[in-house]
């Protein structure tokens, strides 16, 4: 399982790579090039699975498993 991601901001094109945490969905993040606050696209539970170049580490395991996460319909 991956636990970094590269995160992608859709407004000034700003890449980081962020940890992601393990037990919980991170619903907001703040672009460290232009400061907008993102929030995860419609039916992504997270900005991780919207703007990453990794899932969040459930939908990795369900993904891996071949079950639903706990977040969302994989």
């Amino acid at each position: 399982m991956e636990l970094m991601s590269t995160l992608i901001c859709p407004y000034c094109a700003h890449a980081e790579t962020e940890s992601m945490p393990t037990n919980a969905c991170q619903y907001f993040y703040d672009c460290k090039g232009c400061g907008v606050m993102l929030r995860p696209n419609a039916g992504d539970c997270c900005v991780f699975c919207s703007f990453g170049d990794v899932p969040c580490p459930p939908i990795q395991e369900a993904r891996a498993l071949g079950t639903t996460s706990c977040c969302q319909q994989s």
